[in-house]
């Protein structure tokens, strides 16, 4: 991502509810961002409970810079606000994960979850009516039978092409903490769903019971010392999952070998400098993401001030480390006071593992390419909100003279972040949330 890549990313389309410069509602807030297993489509997540689907144009061969362009498909609501009166907490309508499942028949099957809730829906799309049943009036109503005196046939005509958002299935009562994760497996049959103590199995079709495969809870609360931060199958072994923590480590879990995953087949840690210690050192460390390479021979992780690679033939220690912003080591204190120490950052591939993506603060977010171990810093931003401007670099200085076009450290805006974001499994296609807007970005066509 050197100077030949600097201005190779154009923005393609920016949605977001802005009322004024800096107010914002709490509801239309971004939590999650997905791309479709084919990348047709893209469904992001609110903390309204809404899943908002937009659809891929296609390409045209006079303005091939539209081979990009998504447009809303289909807006509805996932999940509603709930209370539990056992333990008198209101259960949040914020939608955690999106994960879709692969495109078997015209129409197409999504995850969402809240803290407490999983759930199945069916998006399809309705482009013909029946008219004529013998039954029923035309309205709905029922036909008095000794009104029916003669037999019709029903017939089919053409109508308005409307999407329609169907919910097939609940998947509730499984889970005593909050819902981080939920991974669907490569056998398209089976998912997981993850909380801080827990990871569950799941069958897409059963809804009453779930199988506890990962269970790290302690007898005695008092001795828990970490938690799980993120949970993922592997994309080919169906028998394979992966599990980070809030220590910094990963643990590989191979359901052959048992039905409870509490002892791993492989664990992924690289060891402390004891010199470079701090306060901060068990906060930073923590994962918040985890994600397995579409190829399955790597996983990428992502902490608080870094990505990492790891090799799934070596445990001792990643094989890359690429970092997002050091310079907010100097600035721990600070973020730990306003609690941004505290923010999940996610992070992706693209379609050919050879380039990652994670976000930062003042609606940065930042692209490492693997084989040149070039990186860039690019801003998500309303000021470039014109369809297909081209975006420039950004660069953070860390004090003394500035130069013309970077930032100070000392001038970046925390409440401004990058926490969700998504790559087109084949295409150079990203999708970056930005509170309550969404920015979606291409290659540059000529």
């Amino acid at each position: 991502m050197g100077e030949e890549h600097e201005k190779t990313l154009t923005l393609i389309l920016h949605i977001g509810i802005l009322t004024t410069e800096n107010v914002h509602v709490a509801a239309d807030i971004i939590s999650a961002v997905e791309f479709s297993v084919s990348g047709e489509l893209l469904a992001t997540g609110d903390k309204g409970g809404r899943v908002v689907i937009f659809q891929r144009e296609p390409e045209r061969k006079r303005r091939p810079y539209l081979r990009g362009e998504y447009n809303v498909y289909s807006t509805f609501q996932s999940h509603e606000p709930e209370f539990d009166f056992l333990k008198s907490l209101e259960i949040e309508e914020r939608i955690n994960k999106i994960r879709w499942l692969p495109h078997q028949n015209p129409a197409h099957f999504l995850l969402s979850t809240n803290d407490k809730t999983v759930k199945l829906w069916k998006i399809s799309e309705r482009d013909k009516r029946a008219e004529g049943y013998n039954l029923k009036e035309e309205d709905g109503r029922v036909r008095e039978p000794f009104r029916i005196t003669s037999l019709r046939v029903p017939v089919v005509l053409p109508m308005e092409l409307t999407v329609e958002a169907s919910l097939r299935r609940t998947f509730a009562n499984a889970h005593t903490y909050h819902i981080h994760s939920i991974s669907v497996n490569s056998d398209h049959e089976t998912y997981l769903s993850a909380d801080d103590l827990r990871i569950n199995l799941w069958h897409v079709e059963i809804t009453d019971r779930s199988f506890t495969i990962v269970d790290i809870k302690p007898a005695n609360m008092e001795e828990l010392t970490e938690v799980i931060t993120a949970a993922e199958f592997h994309p080919q072994q169906c028998h394979t999952l992966a599990y980070s923590s809030s220590k910094g480590s990963i643990r590989l879990c191979d359901m052959r070998a048992a039905a409870l995953c509490d002892n791993h087949a492989k664990f992924f840690g690289e060891p402390e400098d004891p010199g470079s210690r701090s306060f901060f050192s068990e906060i930073i460390s923590s994962i918040s993401d985890l994600k397995f390479s579409r190829s399955g021979r790597y996983m990428l992780t992502r902490d608080f001030l870094s990505v990492k690679v790891w090799d799934l033939h070596m445990e001792a220690r990643p094989v890359e480390t690429y970092q997002v912003h050091e310079y907010l080591r100097a600035k721990l204190c600070f973020l730990y006071e306003n609690d941004c120490i505290f923010d999940k950052f996610e992070c992706c591939w693209n379609g050919s593992d050879s380039a990652i993506m994670s976000g930062s603060y003042n609606n940065f977010f930042r692209l490492f390419d693997r084989n040149s171990q070039r990186d860039i810093t690019l801003e998500a931003s309303r000021d470039a909100n014109k369809p297909r401007a081209t975006l420039k670099p950004r660069r953070v200085s860390m004090g003394g003279k500035r130069q013309r076009d970077e930032v100070s450290v000392d001038s970046l805006d925390y409440s401004r972040k990058i926490l969700h974001s998504a790559w087109h499994p084949t295409d150079n296609i990203i999708a970056v949330a930005a509170s309550n807007s969404l920015y979606i970005f291409q290659d540059e066509v000529n």
